[in-house]
C-alpha cells in the first residue's frame, strides 16, 4: 500500500499532495547547498535547517486534530501519520549531519552528547520521536494493543518539550521563532484540555488565542531576562508597542484567531453533511 492512498489502495489526493510537499524542505535545503547559499559554514546551516523543519513537522502533525475539529474535515486526519514520521526523518537527516559535521568521529559525538546538556537533551528527544516513528504502523498498534500503545505516543508532547528546550539552548541570541512556536505549541494544549470537556466554541477560542499570546510574550520576555539580563518589564512592553515590528506573541495571537471563522465554516460544513445524511444514518 503506497502512502498516497487509502486501504483499499485508491488514490487520495490529499495524501499524494502531503507526500509530496514533505519532500520541499529537504529538496530546498540541497538546492542552496549545491548553489553555495548556505553561507560560510554549509554543514551547520543545513544542520540548523532540518532541524527546524522538523520542528516545524511535529507541530503540524499535532495540529492535525484540532485543525480536523475546528474546520470539520475528517479526511485530515489520513494526513497526520505522514506527517509525524516525515519529521521523524528529518530529525534523523539532523542528527546524521551532526555527525558528519563531527567528521564522523562517533567517540566525540558521544562525548558531546554526554557532555553538553542541550545535546543531551536533543539526544533524549531524538530516542523518543525514533521510538514513535518506528511504532507508527497499524501492525505495532495491533502488538502493543490499543491503550498501550496511546500511552505510547501520548509522550510526543513531553518531547515536544524537549525540542523546545534544545532549541532555545543551542540558539544564540535570537530565539524568536522558538518563542512563536512555544506559544502555538502551548495554545494547542490548551485546546485539547479545553475539547476534552467538551468546550470548543468562539468563547473558548478567543481565550485560548488570548492565553496563548500572554505565555509567548512571557516565555520571550523570561528567556532574555536569564539569557541576557534584560528587565522582563522592558521585553512585555515591546509586545504592546506599535512601533516596532511584529512580535512573536502578536503573531500567535493573529494564527488563532484566525481560527474563529475557520470554525464557523467548519459548522456550516458540519451543518451540510448532516442535511445529506439520510435519516436515521
Amino acid at each position: 500500500m503506497a502512502p498516497w492512498t487509502d486501504h483499499k489502495g485508491r488514490l487520495v489526493p490529499l495524501k499524494l499532495a502531503t507526500f509530496l510537499a514533505l519532500f520541499g524542505p529537504a529538496f530546498w535545503v540541497l538546492w542552496q547547498w549545491s548553489q553555495d547559499d548556505l553561507g560560510p559554514k554549509p554543514v551547520t546551516e543545513a544542520l540548523h535547517q532540518t532541524g527546524t523543519w522538523a520542528v516545524y513537522l511535529l507541530l503540524g502533525s499535532l495540529a492535525v486534530t484540532p485543525l480536523r475539529a475546528i474546520v470539520y474535515w475528517p479526511r485530515l486526519i489520513d494526513i497526520r501519520r505522514m506527517v509525524g514520521v516525515a519529521a521523524c526523518l528529518y530529525l534523523i537527516g539532523h542528527f546524521a549531519l551532526y555527525i558528519y559535521d563531527q567528521k564522523g568521529d562517533m567517540l566525540r559525538v558521544a562525548s558531546e552528547i554526554v557532555l553538553r546538556f542541550y545535546l543531551t537533551i536533543g539526544f533524549i528527544g531524538l530516542l523518543g520521536i525514533v521510538a514513535l516513528g518506528v511504532t507508527s504502523t497499524d501492525g505495532s498498534v495491533h502488538r502493543l494493543g490499543s491503550m498501550r500503545w496511546s500511552k505510547l505516543h501520548r509522550t510526543i508532547y513531553w518531547l515536544m518539550l524537549l525540542a523546545f528546550i534544545h532549541a532555545f539552548l543551542q540558539s544564540k541570541i535570537d530565539v524568536t521563532n522558538w518563542v512563536m512556536l512555544s506559544g502555538i505549541f502551548f495554545a494547542m494544549m490548551m485546546w485539547r484540555f479545553a475539547s476534552r470537556r467538551g468546550q470548543d466554541g468562539y468563547a473558548v477560542l478567543v481565550v485560548i488565542a488570548l492565553l496563548a499570546c500572554l505565555s509567548t510574550a512571557l516565555i520571550e520576555a523570561l528567556w532574555y531576562f536569564g539569557k541576557t539580563g534584560v528587565v522582563a518589564s522592558r521585553v512585555l512592553a515591546a509586545n504592546f508597542d506599535s512601533d516596532l515590528a511584529w512580535r512573536p506573541s502578536q503573531i500567535v495571537l493573529l494564527a488563532l484567531l484566525v481560527c474563529i471563522p475557520l470554525r464557523l465554516i467548519g459548522q456550516r460544513r458540519m451543518a451540510d453533511r448532516r442535511k445529506k445524511a439520510p435519516r436515521g444514518a
